[in-house]
């Protein structure tokens, strides 16, 4: 009667909004993340429209404005990164050999609070006007006398819902790799994935707080009165720019790393080879972390910093390419000499690493002050972001899920539809960003919403229009990819590739609810091809057979978020004046604000107080293959 505790199981909606489950909340992660996705590729093509030609009138000046901060902030925030948040959760308790994550219950709250905050931003084009003072907000753009309607109120409270979210993340997963890896597995025999999630992990722990700050002090700003960074009533709009970019720019390499990781597995894997170098990419990968918190002013170079700090935060910067130029030649040596598949995954790969060394070399351009005060706001700078940011991350986030979708979904995606995917949107990217840098040089500068003809931006602005549409081809035809793997049977093998080296594959495809039946023993670096070259057919046990604890399923996340967002909107709202008496009381002296408040508070009450012991898979349907999730 030890184990007798009451199953808690939902079917349907019920189970996706209460599950707790890992690789569930990586199926919600994705989902989340494709829509945001798709919004933010919706606003890039209207923005390649206007721009297709000069003088255009598709959008207004206004609406471009709008168009180009929600794109940005879209795509970081809201697009990729609940897609490595997926692949993080999909794929790192299975590579550590963990039965979960650390805190189920924090996993669940970090999705519920990322979902919220994204929909309250996006909810501003319905509720007065998106935010317009572009994607890094900089005041006094950001001000509300510049921006007199709730869209940058919108940015502020929305971002820093969301913003709470990946924190939760990034922590819970921080928990998990130090505490949860399977008995022999040292930091040093962790695959490149997990390593790049954990340090991407602790730079969310230092860059993340940063951001709320600054978005805390400007909601101040705008809707208390406050003057942080108000000229004439002593503030500072330089300030807000150093806050910004102390989080934007470890940002980026929060970005970047975890398509790192993918690259690494991946790369390894269909060159049948054990990754080059190994422990230099854990000390490359640990090095750019450390040098992405030092150079965050090389945005800022023309903000008259001085000589001195200009010549330190430039000297950084050219250092940073030192780590990442050893990681581009360890994959290189990695396929060296390898028996090397071409699978999507791989050729995905394969196209990440020269359009990332391209952005790189551009980067190092801009590392240089001088020619800093050229580039700088030029089209040039454009083309450098979004080769890092699609050509490196979104690269990598494709090679990632073609990789690992067998293992998720226990269906292989379409490998000749998918090479139809790789060809139209790497060719539709290089047409769409390699001829801005070309405009950049020739002077036009970046979020200006339309240009006089024959200055020479005529033509190449029409190729890069046509290019984002050949880019958003390529994604239409993952979608129809995906689609149609759900038409075929479920279940594939769990080596689905035949030459899988890590943990995950030495498990049933899509895992068991419990992923290990028994946890199994780490005897070195790649320790399911360790065990296939010892002759054995899956992973050397280190427990014996048992029931399996599992965590309860719980509504408590959905509702803290929920009132988290009632929050954000009604503290949003506390100086307007509806017309309607009930709507004043309620927005003017914070009764909305309180309900929503007092929801979130009541869950963590109850999450308190209530000591939920879960429930176990008893041996018995352990023997009958499992409980499949």
């Amino acid at each position: 009667m030890a184990h007798a505790h009451s199953v808690k199981r939902y079917k349907g909606f019920m189970d996706w909004i209460t599950t707790v489950d890992h690789k569930k909340i990586a199926v919600l992660y994705l989902l989340a993340g494709g829509f945001f996705f798709g919004i933010g590729g919706i606003e890039a093509l209207l923005i390649r429209v206007q721009l297709a030609k000069p003088m255009n009138d598709f959008v207004t000046a206004q609406q471009f404005n709008e168009l180009i901060t929600m794109h940005g902030t879209t795509m970081i925030f809201l697009g990729v990164m609940p897609v490595i948040f997926a692949l993080m959760n999909a794929v790192i308790p299975l590579q550590i050999g963990a039965r979960d994550v650390a805190f189920p219950f924090l996993n669940s709250l970090g999705f519920w609070t990322f979902l919220f905050g994204g929909l309250l931003l996006n909810l501003s084009w319905v509720m007065g006007g998106a935010p317009d003072a572009g994607w890094t907000a900089y005041t006094p753009l950001s001000s509300s006398q510049f921006s007199a309607t709730h869209g940058v109120d919108f940015y502020t409270i929305g971002l820093q819902i969301a913003g709470l979210g990946t924190l939760i993340g990034g922590i819970n997963f921080l928990a998990t790799i130090i505490t949860m890896r399977a008995p022999g597995m040292s930091f040093m025999r962790m695959p490149m994935f997990t390593w790049t999630t954990f340090v991407t992990s602790a730079m969310i722990l230092f860059a993340f707080p940063a951001i709320t700050v600054g978005l805390v002090l400007l909601t101040f700003d705008r809707i208390l009165g406050a003057n942080f960074f108000n000229v004439e009533l002593g503030g500072n709009p330089v300030l807000w720019q150093h806050i910004f970019w102390i989080f934007g720019h470890p940002e980026v390499y929060i970005l970047i790393l975890p398509a790192f990781g993918v690259i690494s597995e991946v790369v390894s894997t269909f060159s049948r080879k054990r990754l080059f170098g190994y422990s230099s990419m854990v000390f490359a990968t640990i090095l750019i972390a450390f040098l992405g918190f030092m150079v965050w002013a090389h945005h800022m170079f023309t903000t008259g910093m001085g000589p001195i700090a200009n010549a330190l935060f430039s000297i950084a910067t050219m250092l940073i390419a030192v780590p990442t130029g050893i990681k581009i030649f360890n994959w290189l040596f990695t396929m060296w000499g390898g028996q090397i598949t071409f699978t999507t995954a791989n050729l995905f790969a394969a196209g990440f690493i020269p359009t990332f060394v391209m952005g790189g070399v551009t980067g190092v351009m801009l590392a240089s002050a001088p020619a800093d005060y050229q580039y700088h706001d030029t089209y040039f700078v454009v083309a450098h972001f979004h080769y890092v940011i699609v050509g490196g991350l979104v690269l990598g986030l494709f090679a990632g899920l073609h990789y690992w979708w067998p293992k998720m979904f226990g269906r292989v995606l379409s490998e000749r539809l998918g090479k139809w995917e790789f060809w139209t949107f790497i060719i539709g990217f290089h047409m769409t960003f390699f001829i801005q840098h070309f405009l950049g040089l020739i002077g036009m500068q970046r979020r200006v919403f339309t240009y006089l003809p024959n200055q020479g931006f005529d033509l190449m602005n029409l190729i890069s229009t046509i290019g984002a549409f050949l880019m958003g081809v390529g994604v239409l035809i993952f979608l129809a990819n995906v689609i149609l793997s759900f038409r075929e049977k479920k279940g594939v093998a769990g080596d689905v590739w035949g030459d899988g080296r890590t943990l995950e594959w030495a498990i049933p495809s899509p895992p068991p609810e419990y992923n290990f039946k028994q946890i199994p023993l780490v005897r070195g670096i790649d320790a399911f091809w360790k065990e296939k070259m010892a002759g054995h057919q899956e992973m050397t046990p280190a427990e014996p057979v048992g029931p399996i604890h599992m965590p309860s399923p719980t509504i408590l996340p959905f509702l803290m978020s929920v009132g988290l967002f009632i929050a954000g909107l009604g503290f949003m709202f506390t100086n307007d004046d509806f017309g309607n008496s009930f709507l004043n009381f309620m927005f003017n002296k914070y009764i909305v604000v309180a309900i929503g408040l007092g929801l979130t508070f009541l869950c963590m009450l109850l999450r308190s107080l209530y000591d939920d012991h879960g429930w176990h898979i008893e041996e018995e349907e352990l023997k009958d293959g499992g409980v499949q999730a």
